[in-house]
């Protein structure tokens, strides 16, 4: 009898110890779920946080980027409205020192690389000094970046041959000072007589490519 009675505890307590386990198992599960869930759950958190401030920052540079478009609609209105552009010429007029000021700009400092435009530029500024033009020539730089994120001026080399006399010479070189286009002048070389002198010029003007802007798409991680 007390063998039996000593055998049915055995079991009771074999199930205590295994309904025990299983409890133990089960919250052991649930807490490492909870906390995979948790840590996913902060991984979430804080990639939405990340997305938010991105989403904030974007909309506070449009605002301001609208303001900035405004305010340069209006200074760019105000430049070109004038009743007399920066050298004293006439806005509406269509002589050499006519046109807005935005003409002036352009004339004195091109967006692009155009070498054909330069000769005609010299040929005609040289020419209405009355000197004789034997020659413009120039380096070929092919055909460079019409655009690009922080614009610098670059360079364009050229060659000028004139013939004078010895007392035109600083005449000439008038002409180029006094020209809304930049030019630096090198060297300049002489030879022939006094009475039909030949000055070969080498200078450099230059052009200075567009700002090109572009919208971008940024991942947030």
């Amino acid at each position: 009898m007390a063998k039996i009675e000593l055998s049915t505890k055995r079991i009771q307590i074999s199930k205590a110890n295994a309904t025990m386990v299983g409890i133990i198992a089960a919250a052991s599960f649930v807490a490492v779920f909870s906390l995979v869930a948790s840590n996913a759950l902060l991984s979430q958190r804080k990639y939405q946080n990340k997305v938010v401030k991105a989403k904030e920052t974007a909309r506070d540079q449009l605002k301001a980027n609208i303001t900035a478009v405004a305010n340069l609609k209006t200074s760019y209105q105000s430049f070109t409205q004038t009743p007399e552009n920066v050298i004293g010429g006439n806005p509406s007029g269509v002589g050499d020192r006519d046109g807005d000021n935005a003409k002036i700009v352009l004339d004195a400092l091109p967006s692009i690389y155009d070498f054909p435009a330069l000769t005609s530029s010299v040929e005609k500024l040289v020419s209405s000094g009355g000197f004789k033009i034997d020659s413009i020539t120039g380096t070929d730089l092919g055909t460079p970046s019409d655009s690009s994120p922080s614009p610098k001026p670059q360079e364009i080399p050229f060659e000028v041959a004139v013939t004078t006399d010895y007392t035109k010479t600083q005449n000439l070189i008038n002409l180029f000072e006094k020209s809304i286009r930049p030019f630096k002048i090198n060297s300049i070389s002489f030879s022939g007589s006094q009475t039909d002198l030949k000055m070969d010029i080498k200078a450099k003007t230059y052009y200075q490519p567009a700002k090109s802007l572009s919208i971008t798409n940024k991942e947030v991680k």
